[in-house]
C-alpha cells in the first residue's frame, strides 16, 4: 500500500473538485468488497454511514462492479423499504440535478437488505450466505474477498455480534482477503466497562482488524494539525511552555438534548464529548513529533501524552446542568447528570509542564462552536501599552466556517501610534472555493477499507483516556459532585469562567473574529 497513499491523494483531491477519478486499484485492488452495515435501519445508519458511503461511491472511490452493501438489523422491511429509508439523506441540497437522482439510484441498487437478531445463528448465516453469494457474481477467488462490519449499534450488543461475525460471517484472510470490523464510540462507561468490552472484542479479533471510531478524527482541520505544527518552522520554537500560557479546546451546541435526552442522561457531557473528541483533540496539540507517519508511530506519541496527563484536580472542574432539562419525560426528575463541563488537563513533562489545557464542552449554549485556542503569554516589556488590548492567540475553528486565524496586535491605520488586535486569516471557504470538504465518516471509512488505522483510537490509548476521567465520573455518578444550574443561551455556569480566569486564560474583549465574506 506504501507506493500507492500518495496518488491516492491526489486522486481524492481531483474527486473533491468534480474531476472523474481515473484510478483506484490502489482502494480496490483484490477481490470483492462487501460492506455490512449492522444497525441498518436505525439513525446513525441513515444519517450517517449510508450518505458516507453514497459519497464515496459518487466520488468513484467505491466501484458498482466491485463493491455490495448490506444492511443488518432486527427490523423486518425489505430490501426497497431500507432503501426508501435512507434516499431521503443521500442528496443534502433540496434542487438536486439529474445526475444526482441517477446516482442515488444506481447506489440504491447495490444495498441488500437482511434480517435478523443479534446474538442469533440464523440471521448471521443468512447474512453469510448472501454475501457469498454476491462474492462468487462478482468472480472473487475464495479468501481474496473483503468483508467490513461497520458497527452502527449500541456497545451493549458488540460482544454477542463480534461474536457472531467471528463464528458465522469471517473471509477466509490467508489468500490476500480480509474482515475488519468498525466500532463506534461509546466504547464504555469507564475504565472497567471499556476493558471488558475490549477483552471480549479482542478475544474474538486481533487488533489491526479493530477500528475503533472517532469521527472527530476525521475532520478536516484536525487531520490539519499535524502538517500545521511539524511542516512549519515558525511553530517549532513556539509550540511550549516558554511561550504558551494555556490551551482551550471547546465544544458549544446552541440546543439541549431534544429528543435523546434518555440516551444523553446516560452518559452525560464528559462520556459523550470530552472523554472521546476533545482528548483526542488534546492528543494531537501536545504530542511530540513521530519518528514517521505510521499510523503506530503516530498512536504511540499519542498514548505518552495521555499517559503523562495528572489525576484531575476537583477545584479544577465546573459542572452544570441547563434549566429546563429534566423536563424532559425521558430524564429522571433529580438528574445528576451534567451537560456543561470545564475540565483543567495538567501534562506531566519537559514540554507543557505548568501549561493548564482547558476542555470544555456544553449543551443549549449562547452559539454553536467547536475551535482550538492557543493562548501565547504577555510580550515581556509592553512599550506600546497594549497589554488590555488581548494576547496573541492561534485559533483553529474546526466547526462550523472552518479556518485558522491569528491574532496578533498592529498600528491601527492614521497618524496617531495606536494599537488594535487584528487576524492573520486563513478561511477554508474563501481560499479553497469550489473545494468540497469531505465529511469526517467518508474518510474513515475509506481508511478502513485503506487498513489505515492513523486515526483510529487503539486499546491502550483508549484505556489511558478512561484512567484520566473515571475517577472523577464515579465521583458524579455518586452525587459526591453536582452539577450548578444555567439558564439556556448562556455561556455557561459564572464559576467556568471564573475558573478559566483562576488558572491563566485572558479573554478579550472588544475583539470579534468575523468570517470573511466571499
Amino acid at each position: 500500500m506504501g507506493s500507492g497513499s500518495g496518488s491516492w491523494h491526489v486522486e481524492k483531491r481531483n474527486s473533491f473538485r468534480g474531476e472523474p477519478v481515473r484510478d483506484i486499484d490502489h482502494v480496490l485492488e483484490n477481490g470483492s468488497l462487501s460492506i455490512i452495515v449492522l444497525g441498518a435501519s436505525g439513525d446513525l445508519a441513515k444519517k450517517k454511514t449510508f450518505p458516507a458511503l453514497f459519497n464515496l461511491y459518487k466520488q468513484g472511490f467505491l466501484l458498482p462492479e466491485e463493491v455490495h452493501i448490506f444492511g443488518y438489523a432486527r427490523t423486518k422491511i425489505s430490501d426497497e423499504e431500507l432503501r426508501n429509508r435512507i434516499r431521503g439523506y443521500l442528496v443534502r441540497n433540496k434542487g438536486a440535478s439529474p445526475k444526482d437522482v441517477e446516482d442515488v439510484t444506481n447506489f440504491l441498487q447495490l444495498i441488500k437488505y437482511v434480517s435478523g437478531s443479534y446474538d442469533g445463528e440464523e440471521g448471521f448465516r443468512l447474512l453469510d450466505k448472501e454475501i457469498s453469494d454476491n462474492e462468487i457474481s462478482k468472480n472473487s477467488a475464495e479468501g481474496s474477498s473483503r468483508r467490513l462490519f461497520y458497527l452502527a449499534l449500541p456497545p451493549s450488543v458488540y460482544p454477542s455480534v463480534c461474536r457472531m461475525i467471528r463464528h458465522y460471517c469471517m473471509n477466509r484472510s490467508d489468500l490476500g482477503g480480509w474482515t475488519r470490523i468498525v466500532v463506534e464510540k461509546p466504547f464504555g462507561k469507564d475504565l472497567d466497562s471499556a476493558e471488558q468490552l475490549s477483552k471480549q472484542i479482542g478475544e474474538l479479533f486481533e487488533e489491526p482488524q479493530i477500528y475503533r471510531i472517532d469521527h472527530y478524527l476525521g475532520k478536516e482541520l484536525v487531520q490539519n494539525l499535524l502538517v500545521l505544527r511539524f511542516a512549519n518552522r515558525f511553530f517549532l520554537p513556539l509550540w511550549n511552555r516558554d511561550n504558551i500560557a494555556n490551551v482551550q479546546i471547546v465544544f458549544r451546541e446552541d440546543f439541549g438534548t431534544e429528543g435523546r435526552g434518555g440516551y444523553f442522561d446516560e452518559y452525560g457531557i464528559i462520556r459523550d464529548i470530552i472523554q472521546n473528541h476533545l482528548l483526542q483533540v488534546l492528543c494531537l496539540v501536545a504530542m511530540e513529533k513521530p519518528i514517521s507517519l505510521k499510523p503506530e508511530h503516530i498512536r504511540d506519541e499519542k498514548v505518552k501524552v495521555l499517559q503523562s496527563v495528572m489525576p484531575i484536580e476537583d477545584d479544577e472542574v465546573v459542572l452544570g446542568q441547563y434549566d429546563g432539562y429534566t423536563d424532559d419525560p425521558t430524564v429522571p426528575d433529580h438528574s445528576n447528570t451534567p451537560t456543561f463541563s470545564t475540565v483543567i488537563l495538567r501534562i506531566h513533562n519537559e514540554r507543557w509542564e505548568g501549561v493548564p489545557f482547558i476542555l470544555k464542552a456544553g449543551k443549549a449554549l449562547n452559539s454553536r462552536k467547536a475551535e482550538i485556542r492557543v493562548q501565547f503569554k504577555d510580550v515581556p516589556g509592553d512599550i506600546f501599552k497594549c497589554k488590555k488590548q488581548g494576547r496573541n492567540e492561534f485559533v483553529i475553528r474546526l466547526q462550523p466556517s472552518e479556518a485558522m486565524y491569528m491574532k496578533l496586535t498592529v498600528k491601527q491605520p492614521g497618524l496617531e501610534m495606536a494599537t488594535v488586535q487584528s487576524e492573520l486569516d486563513l478561511s477554508y471557504g474563501q481560499r479553497y472555493q469550489g473545494v468540497t470538504i469531505p465529511e469526517a465518516y467518508e474518510r474513515l471509512i475509506l481508511d478502513t477499507i485503506r487498513g489505515d488505522q492513523q486515526h483510529f483510537v487503539r486499546r491502550d490509548e483508549l484505556k489511558a483516556a478512561w484512567e484520566i476521567f473515571t475517577p472523577l465520573l464515579h465521583r458524579i455518578d455518586s452525587g459526591e459532585l453536582k452539577p450548578l444550574p444555567y439558564q439556556p443561551g448562556s455561556r455557561g455556569p459564572a464559576e467556568a469562567d471564573a475558573l478559566l480566569e483562576k488558572v491563566g486564560y485572558l479573554q478579550t474583549h472588544g475583539y470579534i473574529w468575523i468570517p470573511p465574506t466571499l
